[in-house]
C-alpha cells in the first residue's frame, strides 16, 4: 500500500512539472490579436490556452521557455472557411474521376496529406464543406487529429452535404447510368428533414445544402430547393446547435438561402446590391472562393495576367465588390481542393487584389470566420483563456497581405508543430 501512494505521489508530481513545463513566452516584432496590430507585445502560453498577451510587463517563472520570434508578427492560427479535404485539384484529376474512381482508403490517404499540409501552411482550423462522394470519411479524419494519430487542423465538418435529387453529380447524360453521387440526394421534406438528421447523426458539426446547381436548361445554374425546405433544415440543425450554409451562385438561390434562414452565402457569384442588401439586413455571412474561380479558369487555358480577363472573374469581382460596399461580413475561405491544400493564402491574396484591405482580410481569416462559426469564443482571437492556436510569419501582413504564406511557426492546442 505504501509503495502504491509513493507511485501516485510519483505520477501526481510529475505531471505538475509537466504543467509547470509547458510554460512559452514567443517574442515577435508584433502581434495581430484578430483585430488590431500591436508592436512589441509578447504572448505568454501555459498548457493548451493563452495566459496573458500584451507588453511586457510581468516577470517570468524560471522554467519559462522563451521564444525569440524577431521580425515576424504573431497571429492567431488561420481559419480556412471552405475546403475540401478528399478533393485535390482538378487538373491533376477531374471531379467525376475522384468521385467514381478513386478509392475512398486513395482519398483518406491524399486527405491525411492534405490536413498535415494545411497546418503547416499556418491554418489551424478548416470549415470542411462536403467530402464529395467520400462518405462520412471526414468524421474519422477529424477524430484521427483530435486522437494525435495524425497532424492536421481542427476540423469543422459537413459530412455528405445534402442536394436535390437528379440536380448533381456525376452525370453523364445517360439515364441508364445509376451513379454514385458527390452528396446526399433528397427528394420532398420528409427526405430532407431525415438526411438533415442522418448527417448530424453521423458527426456534422454544420449541415450544407445547394441552394441552386448547373442542373438547368443547357447545363445553366438555377434554384433547387424552395425556401420552406431550406428553412426546415434550418429549424432541424439550430434544434441540434448547429447553422446550415449553402452553396449558391445565382441571385434566386441566394435569396432563398437567405430567406431560409442559412448563416453563410458560399460563392454568390450572381450577387448584386440588391441581393447583398438583404444579406447584410439578415445578418448573412458571404464565403467568396475567389480563388476557386481564378483556379478552374486557368485549368481551362486562361494565361493571367496575359489574356483578358473571362467574364466569370469580372463577375467575381464585381459580386465581391458589391458585398464590400453593402457592409456584408466577409468570410475568407477559397474552395480550397479544388486548388493545392497548402496554398490557403491564395484566397487571401486575391480578396486584397479585388478591393478589400489586408488588416480586413486577416480580420475574416481569424476573428471574423470563428465568431461567424460560432468558435469565437475559443480561437480565432489572442486574448487570455483563448486556446493556443498561434502562427508567426515573417513581415507584416498587413501592409503585405503575401507575407501570410511566409510562416515559420505554427502552434495548436499549446503544441508546437512548426518551428
Amino acid at each position: 500500500m505504501k509503495s502504491f501512494i509513493l507511485s501516485v505521489l510519483l505520477v501526481f508530481s510529475l505531471s505538475a512539472f509537466a504543467q509547470q513545463d509547458s510554460l512559452y513566452l514567443l517574442k515577435p516584432a508584433r502581434v495581430f490579436d484578430g483585430e488590431n496590430m500591436h508592436p512589441g507585445w509578447v504572448v505568454l502560453i501555459k498548457g493548451n490556452k493563452i495566459e496573458t498577451v500584451g507588453a511586457m510587463t510581468f516577470k517570468l517563472l524560471a522554467n519559462t521557455r522563451v521564444i525569440e520570434l524577431p521580425e515576424t508578427t504573431l497571429l492567431p492560427g488561420l481559419i480556412e472557411g471552405h475546403s475540401h479535404l478528399f478533393l485535390h485539384p482538378y487538373n491533376e484529376t477531374s471531379w467525376n474521376d475522384q468521385v467514381l474512381k478513386e478509392s475512398r482508403a486513395e482519398r483518406t490517404a491524399r486527405a491525411v496529406t492534405h490536413a498535415e499540409a494545411t497546418l503547416l501552411a499556418g491554418f489551424t482550423t478548416v470549415r470542411d464543406l462536403g467530402t464529395e462522394g467520400a462518405e462520412y470519411d471526414d468524421a474519422g479524419l477529424k477524430h484521427a487529429i483530435e486522437a494525435g494519430i495524425i497532424k492536421g487542423p481542427r476540423m469543422i465538418i459537413a459530412t455528405k452535404a445534402i442536394v436535390a435529387r437528379g440536380t448533381y453529380g456525376p452525370n453523364y447524360k445517360n439515364g441508364d447510368l445509376d451513379l454514385p453521387q458527390g452528396a446526399a440526394e433528397v427528394g420532398g421534406m420528409d427526405e430532407m428533414a431525415s438526411e438533415v438528421y442522418n448527417q448530424i447523426g453521423k458527426g456534422a458539426d454544420v449541415i450544407k445544402l445547394y441552394a441552386d446547381y448547373r442542373w438547368g436548361l443547357n447545363g445553366q445554374a438555377a434554384p433547387t430547393f424552395s425556401t420552406e425546405a431550406i428553412a426546415l433544415a434550418t429549424s432541424i440543425a439550430k434544434s441540434g446547435g448547429r447553422e446550415t450554409v449553402a452553396h449558391a451562385s445565382t441571385k434566386e438561390g441566394m435569396r432563398r438561402a437567405v430567406m431560409g434562414g442559412v448563416s453563410t452565402v458560399e460563392h454568390g457569384d450572381d450577387g448584386d446590391d440588391e441581393i447583398f442588401r438583404l444579406m447584410k439586413e439578415k445578418g448573412v455571412a458571404f464565403c467568396p472562393t475567389l480563388a476557386a474561380s481564378d483556379a478552374t479558369l486557368q485549368y481551362a487555358g486562361w494565361k493571367k495576367n496575359i489574356d483578358p480577363e473571362p467574364a466569370r472573374i469580372i463577375a467575381k469581382k464585381k459580386s465581391f465588390q458589391s458585398a464590400l460596399r453593402n457592409g456584408v461580413t466577409m468570410l475568407m475561405g477559397g474552395d480550397i481542393g479544388v486548388f493545392t491544400h497548402g496554398t490557403n493564402a491564395r484566397e487571401m491574396e486575391l480578396m486584397v487584389a479585388y478591393g478589400m484591405k489586408p488588416i480586413d482580410v486577416l480580420r475574416s481569416a481569424t476573428s471574423v470566420n470563428a465568431g461567424v462559426f460560432g468558435y469565437g469564443e475559443k480561437i480565432g482571437s489572442l486574448r487570455k483563456g483563448m486556446l493556443a492556436d498561434i502562427i508567426a510569419v515573417q513581415g507584416d501582413p498587413s501592409t503585405d497581405i503575401k507575407q501570410v504564406r511566409q510562416v515559420t511557426f505554427v502552434m495548436k492546442d499549446g503544441k508546437i508543430y512548426k518551428q
